[in-house]
């Protein structure tokens, strides 16, 4: 699977996941996402879960191919790093009491669902491994691939 490919996927998970919070938490238990703004109160639905998300996804995609092609092969462990901070930067707002202790919880797990998905996702399988181009059976070398020798 190319990557493009696979991370179009990871896009895709990545706006189902909170959705599939948001499907549990409010039509499900009943329990309404809303949060205080001054005097109006916003109900959060599903459509800006799930735009919220896509965005997040998008964004971390660009971030990460922006890093590929000019960090070359430290991308992976920075954009690791930079979508980690985002993460716990995006719980900041949970400090503040525009919302009830359920609507957190909630949205918490909406954020961590995000980034279950998307972290590993885009950075395509566990540190340190390094892909093998087709064909090759050896990982790249600075040079590219390593031709077969043992014919």
């Amino acid at each position: 699977m190319s990557p493009r490919r696979r991370r179009l996927g990871v896009t895709a998970l990545t706006v189902l996941a909170p959705a599939l919070v948001w499907l549990v938490t409010d039509p499900l238990l009943g329990h309404r996402l809303r949060m205080a703004d001054g005097d109006q109160t916003l109900d959060i639905s599903a459509a800006p879960v799930a735009v919220v998300a896509l965005l997040a996804s998008l964004a971390g995609w660009g971030l990460l191919a922006a890093l590929e092609r000019f960090t070359a092969g430290r991308a992976r462990t920075i954009w690791i790093w930079v979508a980690g901070a985002v993460l716990v930067v995006s719980f900041l707002p949970f400090i503040g009491d525009t919302m009830n202790g359920g609507t957190r919880a909630s949205l918490a797990l909406m954020h961590l669902a995000v980034a279950a998905v998307l972290i590993p996702g885009l950075a395509g399988g566990p540190p340190g491994r390094t892909p093998v181009p087709p064909g090759t059976g050896r990982p790249p070398t600075p040079s590219g691939p390593t031709p077969d020798v043992t014919r």
